[in-house]
């Protein structure tokens, strides 16, 4: 089941996003007045057809990408050898560089749009997640405790600005600069104010780089409420099952889930009892966390016990207005953009692992996954996986639509197009750089899954 379920979802994805993109290219090259041949969603041979007015509808046998051929553009050696008659007027090449150059661009276009449009759809529909501004896990001596902060306070203001969210408090921490924060707090002893004056922490970002950040100490409070369990890893083993409530490990009180996750650090390869609420039962398992390694606040791998279970009911599902989800699908969009492009970047030269590049193996693997995890993580993954593909196609590599825009770029500069010969040499050479990486891809996968 979880293997059909697997392909399905790696069918839907790469589906939409290989139609998609070619819409782009389609509808440009239909608006600027250019014939199209065909429409292919993959390449090599033809399983089923139909033949248009104009154009010939495809699937074909190899499902990595697709293609519009149109008239006139006959040199890419996965589309297919030279039409028979090329009407002049509707030729690719007859037509005014701004208009090649945006038929070309509106592929990888389509794709960010698709991605800012499925993150808007997603936060009008069923919203994005925010942690209300409840304290959880406080560090000894920071600036949170001076000021008497507990588990279970409720941040209700800051500089006399009501907060409701957790990310709303982050925001005013970093905006402060150093510059003490008047918080008020609702907590055990009624309504109070306290100056809370944040500190500078080095942390290391998402590709392990430096950054220096404002924090107070304290973290958003996270219920110890299991909303997923690994499979076949200790937690599912033992019986753990996604809704039970930690009240108790070891016969200790469990009040937050960063109080879970540190005890259970501390126990690798101990048996511990666990003491869960199951809707109206309290049931005591007994389970063995395994030893694995998680990244430490320095960016650092630590050995820690694990039992592989992830947080749930954590944080709630705030829905936007049709005009600010769009917003912030643009900017949810720019976000991942500029992060996938620093990736990228630090893996051609070498500061990021190679093995990070997957290719269609881990992609159906992951679309499995976020398939279980329900609409919304899958919609976002399409989303995700249709901004790469966005950078992808531009890279400037002669195959892809970044090598015909950077032909573009030399005919706007010399005044003149490339010569023929330059360009079919430029295609093969992008042709075999492109089997290299898939080929590379496809290593990467099988050594995932073992059979390296």
């Amino acid at each position: 089941m979880a293997t059909v379920q697997m392909l399905v979802s790696f069918v839907v994805v790469l589906g939409i996003l290989i139609i998609v993109h070619e819409l782009g290219h389609f509808f440009m090259a239909r608006l600027a007045g250019v014939g199209v041949e065909r429409f292919s969603v993959g390449f090599g041979p033809v399983l089923w057809r139909y033949r248009g007015k104009e154009t010939e509808y495809c699937v074909s046998a190899i499902p990595m990408g697709g293609y519009v051929k149109m008239m006139g553009d006959d040199e890419n050696p996965l589309e297919g050898g030279k039409a028979s008659a090329v009407d002049p007027a509707k030729a690719f090449n007859n037509k005014p560089l701004l208009a090649r150059f945006l038929i070309v661009f509106a592929g990888p276009a389509m794709n960010f749009i698709l991605a800012v449009f499925i993150a808007a759809l997603m936060f009008m529909l069923i919203g994005r997640p925010v942690a209300p501004a409840e304290v959880g896990r406080v560090t000894e001596g920071g600036p949170a405790a001076q000021v008497g902060l507990r588990t279970g306070d409720r941040i209700t203001a800051v500089d006399g600005k009501p907060v409701q969210y957790w990310e709303d408090l982050a925001h005013a921490v970093q905006a402060a600069d150093g510059r003490a924060l008047q918080v008020a707090v609702q907590g055990q002893a009624g309504l109070r104010t306290v100056a809370l004056t944040p500190v500078q922490a080095k942390r290391k970002d998402l590709f392990g780089d430096d950054q220096t950040v404002w924090e107070i100490g304290a973290s958003a409070y996270l219920p110890p409420a299991i909303g997923d369990t690994i499979a076949g890893d200790p937690a599912e083993q033992a019986g753990l099952k996604a809704g039970d409530v930690v009240v108790a490990l070891e016969g200790q009180s469990i009040l937050s889930w960063d109080e879970l996750a540190e005890q259970i650090h501390k126990r690798a390869g101990q048996p511990t009892r666990i003491e869960v609420k199951r809707g109206t039962e309290t049931l005591t398992v007994t389970v063995t966390p395994k030893r694995g390694k998680v990244p430490s606040p320095d960016g650092k791998e630590i050995e820690v016990g694990l039992v592989g279970i992830r947080p749930g009911g954590a944080t709630m599902m705030v829905r936007s207005k049709p005009l600010s989800a769009a917003w912030e699908g643009l900017a949810w969009s720019a976000d991942v953009t500029a992060k996938t492009a620093i990736g990228l970047y630090k893996i051609v030269v070498g500061q990021l692992d190679r093995s990070n590049i997957g290719g269609p193996i881990q992609i159906a693997k992951t679309a499995g996954e976020q398939a279980r995890q329900g609409i919304v993580s899958l919609a976002l993954f399409t989303a995700v996986i249709s901004i790469n593909l966005f950078l992808l196609n531009l890279l400037p590599v002669p195959m892809l639509d970044g090598g015909h825009l950077l032909f573009f770029t030399f005919e706007a500069v010399l005044g003149r197009p490339l010569s023929v010969r330059k360009r079919e040499v430029a295609q093969q050479v992008g042709f075999a750089l492109l089997m290299l990486l898939m080929v590379f891809a496809f290593y990467n996968d099988f050594k995932r899954i073992g059979l390296f």
